[in-house]
């Protein structure tokens, strides 16, 4: 080791030993487990954000009121599910996502799982960095270079401190949704009635959006940082308050946020309503013209979008930390740099679909990790380099995800791509399993 590593080593030791250990590398113990309160604060503050009400806006311009608020529930009650099956995998191991897929995917095997959704997550980091730049660039004239490098640097500061960062801006970012988010709702409420709310039929009286489409975009808003629950989840001290954290993100944060924009775009009713402009809570409350109105939207969007910010960075930085041998504190600087360089270029927006077209990849993952953990071989441990079956099964629900997104686009991508790949794999292990007896 050089003098540069020992030293670089040196100092991760002593923040460590400040900030507390991220345990990275193996189990985090009983003794460093978290309060049921913070492990929940954690969870509740990443989905509780603008994104998801704007995600709310777009199913209800695209499907109309009722029925875009059966996706919202629905695809809600699925993403509980498969998080709370993760989550307590996590839970119950103590260890992150990168070492449940090393059981799973084999020893060499999972970083081909692993890096591709801390990739993902490092994108969509970027993404929302540049969403936060270009918003408030554009409600109050500022430079968009110099907002978004301010929002990516207090991101990465926060992701930083680690899991109790997470925990602190979860402390002030749901509150402030929570009052901010109630007050446009019901203040658009109130232009029109609840009834001609719910009877909304969508943008220009047109629902473009079938079922299947709607429970995807549902679903696909958190489905990779969801796959690596596990590296929230094992902070939890037992079963009990993984369920609860998940609960308090899957269906309550994530589908109050998503009403907030719903109702309002659909009280509103506003021809060609763009969610992603002007056409949300931030530019509701700046439109009010009131200063201090103003003024709680500013910050408002920089501590909301900076919890999913941190949260993605941080699954980014520990995925990757474990792939090259690193800490987590030091990947998400360099990984944030990145994603600051990639945000500030203003370049971020020609990733979202290659972004949303890779995460189709991602429901067959966990679907295989939950049969493997919970049905064909609980308990295991890493036990070889490549377990070729999961990779099999991985690549049967890939192609499956691939042919409905082109083929029948009506239906459920990911939730076909995660039945697929479960059952794929299911099929593959009980066929291999009496095959191992006889030889």
């Amino acid at each position: 080791m050089s003098k540069l590593s020992k030293e670089v080593e040196a100092v991760e030791t002593e923040v460590d030993h400040v900030l507390g250990a991220e345990y990275e590398h193996g189990a985090v113990p009983l003794t460093a487990r978290r309060s049921m309160f913070s492990v929940t604060t954690v969870w509740i503050g990443f989905p509780m954000i603008i994104t998801g009400a704007m995600t709310g806006s777009l199913l209800v311009l695209g499907m109309g009121f009722s029925d875009a608020l059966t996706a919202m529930i629905i695809g809600n009650a699925i993403m509980f599910a498969y998080v709370g099956a993760l989550g307590v995998l996590g839970t119950r191991t103590g260890l992150n996502f990168s070492l449940l897929a090393s059981i799973v995917f084999g020893r060499k095997g999972y970083v081909l799982a692993s890096g591709l959704l801390s990739t993902l997550l490092l994108g969509w980091y970027a993404v929302q960095t540049g969403i936060t730049g270009a918003l408030i660039s554009t409600a109050y004239d500022l430079n968009y270079v110099v907002m978004t490098v301010i929002a990516g640097a207090l991101y990465i500061g926060i992701t930083f401190v680690g899991v109790r960062g997470l925990h602190a801006i979860g402390l002030v970012s749901v509150p402030l949704f929570v009052v901010l988010g109630l007050y446009v709702m019901f203040d658009a409420a109130a232009t029109t009635s609840w009834e001609a709310i719910a009877a909304y039929p969508g943008n220009n009286g047109v629902a473009t959006m079938s079922m299947g489409v709607g429970l995807t975009v549902v679903i696909a808003l958190f489905i990779d940082a969801g796959t690596v629950t596990a590296d929230f989840n094992r902070w939890a001290a037992d079963t009990k308050s993984s369920i609860v954290a998940t609960f308090s993100a899957f269906p309550f944060a994530n589908l109050v946020a998503m009403l907030v924009g719903g109702v309002t775009t659909a009280a509103l009713a506003v021809p060609d309503a763009n969610p992603f402009g002007a056409d949300n809570m931030f530019g509701y409350m700046n439109a009010k013209q009131l200063t201090f109105l103003s003024v709680l939207a500013f910050l408002f969007l920089y501590c909301n979008l900076g919890s999913v910010c941190a949260h993605c960075l941080y699954n980014a930085a520990t995925g990757w930390s474990r792939i090259v041998g690193s800490h987590m504190r030091l990947m998400a600087v360099v990984l944030g740099a990145i994603g600051i360089v990639i945000a500030a270029g203003n370049v971020w927006a020609f990733f979202i679909e290659w972004l949303s077209l890779l995460g189709i990849l991602v429901p067959p993952i966990g679907a295989i990790i939950i049969v493997d953990q919970f049905w064909t071989r609980r308990n295991a441990v890493i036990d070889r380099d490549w377990r070729a079956g999961a990779f099999l099964a991985w690549g049967i629900g890939s192609l499956v995800a691939f042919g409905v997104e082109f083929y029948a686009p009506q239906l459920s991508t990911a939730i076909c791509a995660g039945l697929a790949g479960g059952i794929a794999y299911a099929v593959i292990s009980f066929t291999a399993a009496p095959a191992k007896a006889s030889a």
